[in-house]
């Protein structure tokens, strides 16, 4: 057979795997929202492993609540790190909660807070406000009260109802000058990430 029609062989074998892949994630969440977790663990189990940051985060989910399986901090680890390396905010969010509260880690805000970031970038608003009441804290050396109002003005931005009182309190620790440093943070992240400002929540 010649090489170039083995090449396309090849190549829609892999389409056609990929979108069977789709489904049987879709069939997941399907089953996980109907109380179905043995469906959803074993529509997941094998995509996970092979590397979908969905199926990851999915197997993660049951494996650190407990759905379907026994709750399991060290499985939850692993599967919402396979995810949160593919840039699954979701996955990313989770895992940062983990580090920050010690479930199956010991506790390590420093790695927590990085985790919260690069969610947070993209647009999960609970990071968002998890960065925001960090930098908020005036009692400690990690204080940051322009931080703050970027984080906690962003999440409200993008539809996080508890926001707009996090952003009012630190407005009242703030100087104009530094009001007017955080509105430019704000601005400069919005105009980089147009399309997550774009698809907000209207309120």
């Amino acid at each position: 057979m010649p090489r170039c029609s083995t090449l396309v062989i090849a190549a829609l074998m892999f389409l056609f795997a990929a979108v069977a892949w789709s489904g049987d994630v879709k069939k997941g969440w399907d089953a996980y929202n109907a109380l179905d977790y043995a469906t959803a663990k074993a529509e997941w189990q094998e995509l996970a492993d092979a590397g979908d940051p969905e199926a990851a985060y999915g197997i993660g989910m049951l494996y650190g609540n407990g759905f379907g399986v026994d709750m399991d901090d060290a499985m939850a680890l692993k599967y919402y790190g396979l995810a949160a390396d593919k840039g699954h905010k979701e996955a990313q969010f989770n895992l940062a909660v983990m580090h920050q509260n010690g479930w199956g880690v010991s506790p390590d805000e420093t790695l927590a807070n990085e985790w919260y970031l690069k969610a947070a970038d993209q647009g999960q608003t609970q990071a968002q406000m998890a960065l925001g009441r960090f930098y908020a804290m005036d009692f400690s050396d990690s204080y940051d009260p322009v931080e703050a109002y970027k984080w906690f003005s962003l999440a409200r931005r993008l539809g996080d109802l508890d926001a707009s009182i996090k952003q009012e309190f630190i407005v009242g620790r703030m100087t104009a000058e530094q009001i007017a440093e955080g509105d430019a943070l704000v601005e400069s992240w919005a105009s980089a990430n147009k399309e997550i400002i774009a698809n907000a929540p209207e309120y």
